[in-house]
């Protein structure tokens, strides 16, 4: 009921980090482990320390700007993979 009435016993708080996404340095928290863990096997695996820092760098910005954009990018992106095109010849 979108005005403002409220029916007795449909009552419900809902805390605020319940409907807030979870972020890690403004990334997404699954992104930002993802990213982390990619960039310590090329710096630490590899042994390429600069190499490894800029794919941190560059991939942990780039999570910061899509998720303010849209905090569940990740699941959309996932399901943009998942589905078929429909133009293919």
């Amino acid at each position: 009921m979108g005005d403002g009435r409220e029916i007795e016993g449909f009552e419900v708080p809902v805390h605020r980090s319940l409907t807030e996404p979870i972020l890690l340095g403004g990334a997404p928290r699954a992104v930002a482990i993802l990213n982390g863990t990619l960039a310590a096997a090329i710096g630490l695996g590899l042994q390429q320390w600069i190499a490894g820092l800029v794919w941190f760098v560059a991939g942990h910005t780039l999570a910061v700007f899509a998720a303010k954009r849209d905090a569940d990018f990740l699941v959309v992106l996932v399901r943009h993979l998942r589905q078929r095109g429909w133009w293919r010849c």
